[in-house]
């Protein structure tokens, strides 16, 4: 039986890209997201393609249960998630405090920071009982800056940063690795930065700064890392670590 990878966020950017390189290690790669069951299936068929082992699923992380649930019939049906990927995003655009609705506002908290518990209180006590695990999850700039109209993500973000924390104070003692990794710059990906762009405008950012530029973050470049995160020897854990392109500035120097 293949060790299995859950990826909860496994779009056509970071997710989907750490999804083929551990299922290209020899994982089992388990990928969910929230919409786009033709994208998802297009991933799993490339993992395929290429001797991988991979299953997709749809999954709305905000509906009650449904992580829960998700998790339950993984580990029944498939096998013991041994590695455990967060990568939701909690974006909702840049809006005035004036302008932030008090729904807009808990949707962020509910993405970013309760699926997020939801998931470790699933996941954790599974890994406990097995002696270990990993957990791997994605966070931002927002995590450690707010900036203006930035009110629902940044407290969202900081809120994932400090239950990482939290989660990581308690389990890492008991086997369980839990990693928060900073994304501070532009994804070149389509699902994320192309869809707040517009296509013209992502492409144009793509041929300006991307590409050959290496100005824009490579999602298969940042799921390298997230790989080689999971595979620490516990002597050596890291439990934070923020990524950037080259030629940006760090979130401390703005």
């Amino acid at each position: 039986m293949k060790p299995v990878c859950l990826v909860i966020g496994a779009g056509a950017g970071i997710g989907g890209n750490v999804g083929k390189r551990f299922a290209k290690a020899g994982y089992h790669a388990v990928l969910c997201r929230r919409t786009n069951v033709n994208g998802l299936r297009q991933l799993v068929e490339e993992i395929e393609s290429k001797d991988g082992s991979a299953s997709g699923f749809l999954l709305n992380a905000v509906e009650t249960d449904s992580l829960e649930e998700r998790v339950a019939s993984i580990e029944a049906d498939i096998g013991p998630i041994e590695v455990a990927v967060f990568n939701i995003g909690a974006q909702i655009g840049n809006h005035s405090l004036e302008e932030t609705t008090y729904k807009q506002f808990e949707i962020g908290w509910r993405l970013a920071t309760f699926a997020l518990f939801r998931f470790a209180s699933t996941v954790c006590p599974l890994m406990e009982a097995r002696g270990g695990g990993t957990i791997l999850v994605t966070s931002s700039t927002a995590a450690v800056r707010g900036n203006r109209g930035q009110h629902s993500h940044a407290a969202a973000m900081g809120g994932r940063r400090m239950l990482c924390q939290s989660l990581n104070a308690e389990f890492a003692p008991k086997g369980i690795h839990v990693a928060h990794i900073l994304i501070d710059g532009s994804v070149d990906a389509p699902d994320t930065l192309g869809k707040m762009l517009g296509p013209e405008k992502f492409q144009e950012l793509r041929e300006t700064r991307g590409m050959e530029h290496d100005g824009l973050m490579l999602p298969a470049k940042i799921a390298d890392t997230y790989y080689h995160i999971a595979q620490q020897h516990r002597s050596a854990w890291t439990h934070e670590i923020d990524l950037r392109s080259f030629s940006d500035l760090a979130w401390w120097n703005r």
